[in-house]
């Protein structure tokens, strides 16, 4: 049943102080909540067709300030804490590389990673680059797991330490607070190379022979892979990677 007169300009008052007093910031639908839904929705619009706030995405608004150079723009970590909240977003590629401190370099484009099929562009920003598709299991990771996650998927090409350095410093990052149980946990949906180098730094790191066992039994014995920088890695000929200089 509708709402009735009283009780939506009642509502278009609420929303309207709320958003004058709450100054620059985004604003959902979620934001007022205990409020009517259509009523709401209604003097958002309203609020945008008065130049007031801008869409961004279908119920996500944001609110500008003036400054000497015009309005302000969204701020693109706020944007992307957005885009998080419909779907997991990760650090990838150069980001994550710099995430774990395996390159000081700052990408031109901001990279990511996400479980879902597609990201809005206009809450990532038309700049960013997203690979979309990432396995569900991803969801139970946290940042800094699933970019050191992305960061193997990418044979580690995106540091810029020597291959010894790089090697030491993943066997590091996975001792940190059971992170290697945590993706032992997701290796599962992992393409077989990453499966086999999470098995190579596993037997590195003496981590139990049954979960290494299973990792070796998903993969075919036939195989061999490139592991890029962790080539060097002493365990790597026992978890078929590819003799170093072959294509």
């Amino acid at each position: 049943m509708a709402a009735a007169p009283s009780a939506c300009r009642t509502t278009a008052a609420l929303v309207r102080q709320q958003v004058e007093a709450g100054g620059e910031r985004f604003w959902r639908l979620a934001d007022f909540r205990g409020l009517p839904f259509q009523a709401v929705a209604q003097e958002l619009s309203r609020l945008t067709r008065a130049k007031c706030l801008r869409r961004l995405y279908r119920g996500v608004y944001y609110r500008p300030r003036l400054t000497a150079f015009g309005e302000s723009l969204p701020n693109p970590a706020g944007l992307q804490a957005l885009a998080g909240e419909r779907s997991p977003v990760f650090p990838a590629g150069l980001a994550a590389a710099n995430l774990l401190g395996f390159t000081t370099q700052s990408p031109r484009s901001t990279e990511v990673a996400t479980t879902a099929t597609s990201l809005p562009q206009m809450l990532m920003g038309k700049a960013t680059v997203v690979y979309t598709r990432r396995p569900a299991a991803w969801a139970r990771l946290g940042r800094e797991d699933a970019a050191l996650l992305d960061f193997l998927r990418r044979a580690g090409r995106s540091s810029e330490l020597s291959p010894e350095a790089t090697t030491a410093r993943v066997l590091a990052q996975l001792t940190v607070d059971g992170r290697f149980a945590r993706l032992l946990d997701v290796a599962a949906t992992e393409p077989p190379r990453v499966r086999a180098l999470l098995g190579a730094f596993g037997d590195a790191l003496q981590a139990d022979r049954s979960d290494l066992a299973r990792l070796r039994q998903s993969l075919n014995p036939l195989s061999r892979f490139d592991f890029g920088a962790f080539a060097t890695l002493p365990t790597a000929n026992g978890w078929q990677a590819k003799a170093s200089g072959a294509a």
